[in-house]
């Protein structure tokens, strides 16, 4: 669902509308110096983002197998007052999900397992795998983002998904994902004029980001 990665330990089981078929981003998990404590999404702002039926569908067989376990965390900062709140995902001990010891011990392991990045180099600590920026958590993000908008999905409807400011910063980033900006407008054109509408801007057009 293009969540970053503080977000995706976050969710509750009351965050999850299946009636409507989305996910309400109101909190993350976040650490100083080892302390978990619960935060506002970035740039202080909730959300609510698109979640597709086969997410929906995973999400309850999760539940069945792994209940949600209440966890308490400080609120806004480490040394914030305590909160509880029900969590969908936990450690098998019944803790919040600590972001860099996941990515230590679950997330560079795996891409490592499949050759997508060099193993950890021998007598290494764990913290030390070679998984460069672009073999990150967040890349599951741009893919998600680089679906959506391959797929037609409009900018400002994916910018307030993606939780940016500005559909501006979704264009700053993803426009050479949208290979047929530039030909709707002129399909709806010829349609209003009565001519076939199927001619496609090329990616030469000069109203395609490609062309700039």
């Amino acid at each position: 669902m293009g969540l970053r990665q503080g977000e995706v330990p976050g969710p509750s089981p009351e965050d999850i509308d299946h009636a409507r078929g989305v996910l309400h981003v109101r909190h993350q998990i976040q650490a100083i110096r080892g302390r978990l404590y619960f935060a506002l999404p970035k740039g202080k702002k909730t959300r609510t983002v698109d979640m597709p039926s086969s997410v929906a569908e995973e999400l309850k067989r999760h539940v069945e197998a792994f209940p949600p376990v209440e966890v308490e965390l400080p609120r806004g900062k480490p040394e914030g007052q305590g909160r509880k709140s029900s969590l969908l995902l936990a450690t098998r001990l019944g803790n919040a999900v600590a972001v860099n010891t996941w990515n230590t011990y679950t997330w560079k392991p795996a891409p490592a397992e499949a050759d997508i990045i060099p193993p950890r180099a021998g007598g290494a600590n764990p913290w030390q795998g070679a998984a460069a920026p672009k073999d990150g958590f967040h890349v599951l993000r741009h893919t998600y983002a680089s679906i959506m908008l391959e797929a037609g999905e409009p900018v400002v409807t994916s910018a307030r998904w993606f939780g940016h400011s500005s559909p501006a910063i979704t264009l700053g980033y993803y426009a050479h994902f949208m290979p047929e900006a530039g030909s709707k407008g002129r399909t709806a054109i010829d349609g209003l004029l009565g001519e076939r509408g199927d001619r496609r801007a090329g990616r030469n057009s000069p109203d395609s980001p490609q062309a700039r």
